[in-house]
């Protein structure tokens, strides 16, 4: 399953870390963002809840950048 999620970050070194951090999160296939459009898509691993997730994804990403955000 894929989602898209409205992502708030500063720049865009900021946002490939982003990625690398959700690339690395428990359930996570694939993801990719797109700093220019402030989106990231997420593809969830086959049988994995996209709502228990994505709040591990967020913790992630705020090791590597405390000051972004997802909107999910």
């Amino acid at each position: 399953m894929k989602k898209t999620y409205a992502i708030d970050v500063d720049c865009a070194n900021c946002a490939a870390k982003m990625e690398d951090a959700t690339k690395k999160t428990e359930g996570v296939k694939d993801c990719v963002v797109n700093f220019m459009a402030l989106k990231m898509k997420v593809e969830f691993e086959e049988g994995a809840d996209p709502a228990a997730v994505m709040p591990e994804v967020l913790k992630n990403c705020k090791k590597v950048e405390d000051d972004c955000d997802i909107t999910f």
